[in-house]
Formats: C-alpha cells, structure tokens, sequence
C-alpha cells in the first residue's frame, strides 16, 4: 500500500515542499530510504523504527521503501523523521489517513518524543504560501512556528499525541497567536552604553552619525584607547527593529540553528564580532550544504571586526560585493543560494604592529616598512566602501577621572531614531531603509546641496582625487548628518562633516 505525507525543505533561507512516499511490499524485511538523502536522513530508519515501537504501535516486518520527492534534490537534516513515520503507519493500515492539507515536520526521538528542529520558520513560511491549512511542528518550536499568520499551528509532544488526534481520542487544538508586538523591554540591549565612556567625544559622534544612516566606520588607534568599547555600545544607539526585521533576522538564525528555544523572535539587532582567524567560509557563508556565515547573521545589525589587517586577504575581499549589493550569493556545483548581507561594518585597527605609531607619548619601534605593509594589508577597493574613518587617541587621565555630561544610549538613540524617521518618509514605496542603501538614481533625487555646500563638494573632488563610488558616498553621509540635524537640504557644514571622515588620499 502506498501512502504520502507532506513535509518542507529548506535551501538558502527558502523553503520546498517535498513528498514523502513510503510502500510496503511484501518480501524480505528491510528499509531503504531514496531521494537524495544525507546522513542524518538515512538514519532515520533507526530513530523512525525505535519510535513507532515505543509509541505502542508496531512496526512492519516487510519490505518498506520511502522516496523524498523531487528525487533531484538534496535531503539533510533530521525534520523528516516524523512525515517517514506517519507514512509507515499509513502505509501498513494502523492509522487510518492524514488531511492532505497538512505539512509536517519534526525529529523524533527514540521514544517517540519530537524534539526541536531548525528552520521551523522558513518551513512554516512556505507552507502558508502553498495553502497548506495546517501546519504539525514539535511543541518545542510552536512558539517560533506561530510568528506566520494564516496558518493553523498544530503543537505535537511526542508521536502517541500525534496518533491520539487522528484518532479522535485526543484532539489537539492549534496554538493561539499573539500579536507580534515589540516591546522596549524586549529590544533591550545589555551592552556597554555611551554614557559610561568617558572622552573619545568625536568617535562617539561618529557613531552617532553611523547609526543613523547605516553606514561603515572604520576606528584607528593605539591599544587601550576604546576602540572595542565604542563598538560594542553600538547596539545601545541603533534604532529599534520593525516587526518585519525581526522576521527577516529570525529566518536566518532559524535556518543556521542558533534561535534560543526560550526566545523564538529575535527582537534586538544582531552584534556578531568573530575572531580574525575565521575561514572564508564562516565569514561569508557556505559549507557542503551552505549555511549563512557571519555576514548574514549580522543582518540588519553589526559586524564587528577587531583588529582588521589581521583577517585574512581572501576574507576581507570577499566583504567587497556584500558590502555593496547587500547580499551574498553562495554557488556550488549543485546551484546557488542567496543570503541577505543588509549589515554595517565596524572596524577598528592599530595604526601598526606594535600599536604606538604617531603616539603622543610612547615611541613605536616598527620600522617605516613595517607601517606600511600592515596598513597596506587593506586594500583600497575595500577601504574606498567604508563611509567613516576616525582616529581613536588615548584617553587623557583628566577625562577618566573627571564626571562628565556624555549624552547616554537613549538620547543619542532618540536622535538616531528621528533621523531614521525622516529616511523611512523619504523612501516609501521602495526597499530602502537607510541613506547607505541608496543608488545613484537616488543620490541625485534626494541629496540637494546648497550652493556653498556644492562648491565645497567641487573643490574636495579634485583635492581628496575622490572615486565616483565616493563622491556618492560623501553626499550619503552628509545626508545623514543633515537628517540628524533635521534640515531638508544639505548645507555646508553638513558636507564638511562628512569630508572630515574621509582621509587624506583615500578616493
């Protein structure tokens, strides 16, 4: 007898519907599972036989096929254990049938238990979009399955409950969906807070200015002189996350298997900030099946880079096209998935080896060669998409011990916020959301100098040699600082802000 059951796939951050089919024939006992299946797949039969046992059911001593439909496609992970063991149970007649509108999903466990499985979000996605009605999870992940309206989210324990329901014995009921608020409480962060760093007021300007339009900044200085403090208080000023961020950012850590299960919505930006001896492929992305890298897990939030010049050149040029396009397309010989890479970058570096190059008062022992080859180590076409560069002094005693009046977290997320307001007016309609994300066509229709201001521009073209990829990022980052100060044009302080930001010799 043939039976088949609906489950979901995940590639990239989509999802697919695949059919489990599952015959009994009669013949020597055996079990062999098709359809492009990995491992973890083909271990199932171990896991599905231990369960339907444990469950009170029994398991058919027969000949048992189960095909993963598209054939063509590859099968990973263990969310097909539940769909292959209903197929066994329809198949050999101890369950008398399943609706068609239904998707499910779940590993079981030996004793028939379900356990938490990755991407439930995605699945869950795709099964609303291909009119499944209802939609069978583990209770584990009903939380994170009920962030999709318009779908039914049926939450299953084990597979006994399973059993019980399509038996009538014990019905389940769907889960309830709450409205998907977020709350202050929830977009919390616990990082440092600007108020707590004393001095170092232009560098927090520059964050200022970061956070409010999105760009990248790069922070230059001596060791011990709160480069990584500033970064790390840079959540603490990023505007809070709409509804479908938080969407956009859940996917993501749902598919890569780091969505805490006590916290199915992921509410506050992203702060990712790996060591500098991460592969290539951790930072973009990748693997014999692909997962998102760093890259993508810092969607919508920040990527943190310490110590710069110490990452490795492949992994550093591979930011190029992510930082520009906002995505990350991933190819392999089997095909290609694309992952959204919307993030800001956060650099920060010593100006040398030892770390004392132009310091006040302690001596650097590099040699000039030395210098050079380590600021060397990033390249131009790099640096030229970075928007802010600043330099980071050491901290005087007098502002260590003094108690000053630094504007805190919440002020400056105010004014970030205002000035991601006016962005958000300005770009309705489209995909936009920040004044770094805008294009060439957008640059000319929403960055209206002043006559001053575009005489500064003139004369800063031809002094600073600037690129045209540079020349479109000055005047995005004199809009931003022109939002934050509320004005609709750009004046010439706005501009001269900017080009403060940009070194000398940098097109």
């Amino acid at each position: 007898m043939l039976a088949t059951v609906s489950t979901c796939a995940v590639e990239g951050l989509d999802g697919y519907i695949v059919s489990v089919e599952v015959d009994i024939s009669p013949g020597l006992p055996s079990f062999s599972i098709v359809g492009l299946p990995d491992t973890a797949v083909q271990e199932a039969r171990e896991r599905v036989r231990a369960a339907i046992r444990n469950s009170g059911c029994d398991f058919p001593m027969r000949r048992i096929t189960v095909n993963l439909a598209p054939a063509d496609t590859r099968k990973a992970g263990p969310s097909y254990d539940l769909p292959i063991a209903l197929g066994i149970l329809l198949s050999s007649g101890q369950l008398s049938g399943t609706p068609d509108s239904a998707l499910f999903l779940g590993e079981l466990s030996l004793d028939g238990g379900l356990r938490h499985t990755g991407g439930i979000l995605p699945m869950v996605s795709v099964a609303r979009d291909r009119d499944f009605d209802s939609v069978f999870v583990p209770a584990v992940d009903s939380t994170e399955a009920a962030l999709v309206e318009g779908i039914d989210v049926m939450p299953a324990a084990n597979l006994a409950d399973l059993l019980g329901h399509f038996r009538g014995e014990a019905p389940m009921r769907p889960v309830d969906k709450p409205a998907l608020r977020l709350t202050d409480e929830d977009q919390g962060h616990a990082g440092a807070d600007l108020s707590h760093i004393r001095g170092q007021e232009n560098a927090k300007r520059a964050l200022e200015v970061a956070a409010a339009g999105g760009h990248n900044l790069l922070m230059s200085g001596p060791p011990g002189s709160g480069k990584t403090l500033l970064a790390r208080a840079m959540p603490s000023i990023l505007p809070r996350m709409t509804a479908g961020e938080a969407l956009e950012v859940t996917k993501i850590y749902s598919v890569g298997g780091l969505l805490p299960i006590d916290r199915p919505l992921m509410a506050q930006r992203p702060f990712r900030s790996p060591h500098y001896t991460i592969s290539n492929a951790g930072l973009v992305g990748g693997g014999r099946l692909p997962r998102p890298g760093e890259i993508t897990l810092s969607h919508r939030g920040v990527l943190f880079l310490d110590e710069l010049p110490e990452f490795g050149h492949a992994a550093l040029e591979s930011l190029r096209q992510p930082m520009e396009d906002k995505v990350v397309t991933i190819s392999r010989v089997g095909g290609s998935v694309c992952y959204p890479a919307n993030f800001s970058l956060i650099g920060a570096m010593n100006p040398c080896p030892c770390g004392y190059y132009n310091h006040p008062t302690r001596a650097c022992v590099c040699s000039p060669g030395a210098v050079a080859r380590y600021q060397k180590r990033i390249s131009g076409p790099l640096l030229d998409r970075i928007d802010i560069f600043i330099e980071v002094p050491p901290v005087e005693y007098e502002k260590l011990v003094t108690e000053g009046a630094e504007d805190g977290s919440i002020r400056v997320r105010r004014r970030v916020e205002d000035a991601r307001d006016l962005q958000r007016s300005r770009f309705e309609g489209t995909q936009l959301a920040s004044n770094s994300e805008m294009g060439p066509e957008e640059v000319w229709s929403f960055c209206q100098t002043e006559e001053n201001a575009t005489g500064l521009l003139q004369s800063a073209m031809k002094q600073l040699d600037l690129s045209a990829r540079g020349f479109h990022r000055i005047l995005k980052l004199s809009r931003t600082i022109a939002d934050l100060a509320g004005s609709t044009t750009i004046g010439v302080h706005h501009v001269a802000e900017a080009l403060q930001y940009r070194p000398r010799g940098m097109g």
